[in-house]
Parts: structure tokens; sequence; C-alpha cells
């Protein structure tokens, strides 16, 4: 695996997490996505129920894409001091992150717990199709559009939420 130093790859997508809660915003939206996500929500919905009930909002969804439809009306409304928290599988919180940077949301207005890292969305620079997989970085992955063997790069685009693939000989002269 390449040295994560200088990488545009977050902490979380490499190691799960478990952050605290900030609890100095004014209204949170709590996303879950999938079961193994219940626990780490479970304790920040405990640490935010003083807020009373509506100042936080939670959505259950069982992947990535309900999730994203499901957020769409929160983003919608969030106003200064809202806060998002996602837990789940880190693909699933990289798309939710995201959608929420599409959106004009901050990095600092995120919590992002991880449970599992076993998955990547690679975006090829070559056709632009984004193939779901469970390679790991410096792992090659076929693009499922232009089938190219793509080299899962160490660089995450937060606009699409996946990480970088390019052709994996593409330095190899032709003969």
């Amino acid at each position: 695996m390449s040295a994560l130093e200088d990488t545009s790859v977050p902490a979380w997508c490499v190691t799960p997490t478990t952050p605290a809660v900030n609890t100095t915003g004014r209204h949170y939206t709590v996303v879950t996505v999938g079961p193994g996500a219940s626990t780490v929500t479970e304790a920040w919905l405990a640490a935010l129920a003083p807020l009373g009930a509506e100042a936080v909002r939670c959505i259950p969804a069982d992947d990535g894409e309900s999730a994203i439809r499901s957020l769409g009306p929160e983003l919608a409304r969030a106003r200064v001091g809202w806060r998002l928290l996602i837990a789940g599988p880190a693909d699933a919180c990289l798309a939710l992150r995201a959608a929420a940077l599409g959106a004009g949301i901050e990095d600092d207005e995120m919590v992002i717990a991880s449970t599992r890292t076993d998955g990547t969305t690679v975006y090829c620079a070559h056709c632009g199709t984004c193939t779901p997989s469970d390679a790991s970085i410096d792992d090659t992955v076929t693009c499922a559009g232009c089938r190219r063997g793509l080299l899962v790069f160490p660089h995450v685009a937060r606009r699409t939420g996946s990480y970088l693939g390019f052709m994996a000989d593409a330095e190899v002269p032709a003969r």
C-alpha cells in the first residue's frame, strides 16, 4: 500500500473510526448506512438527546444510494449551525460526503464514522465510469466502462467520492 501522508484519502477510509459528536451545533442530521452503523449512531443520538427531538433528525438507509436520496431534503434545509453525522461503510460515507460537499456543506460541518473499509468505488480517468470494487490502493481493477485495467491511486475525488483509477500499464511503450 502507498504511504498516505500526502494524499486526499481520509484516514477513516483506511481504518474504521468512531469519532465523538460535537454538541455545539443547533441542528443535526444523523445518517446510518447499513446494520453495522447502528452502534455508532445510537451513541451519537444519546449524546444529542439533551438538545431535544426537534433538533435531531435520523435517516436510516440500507445503502449509500438510498441515503443520498434521503439526504437531499436535509441538505436543502441546512442552515448555519446544522451538522451532518454519517456512519456506515467507507464507500457509502465517501459518496454521502461528496453529495454534501456538492451542496455547499463544509468538511468541518460533518462527522464521519466508517464501519468498514473494504469497499471502494474507482473513477476511470479514461472514460469517466465509476466502478464499484473491493480493491485496495495500489490494486488493479477492470473498468466497467472501457474495460481497461485501472491502478487504484491513493487519491479520492471530493466531487465524486471515488478513488482515481488510471490505466495500470500506461507508461509501458507500445511494441
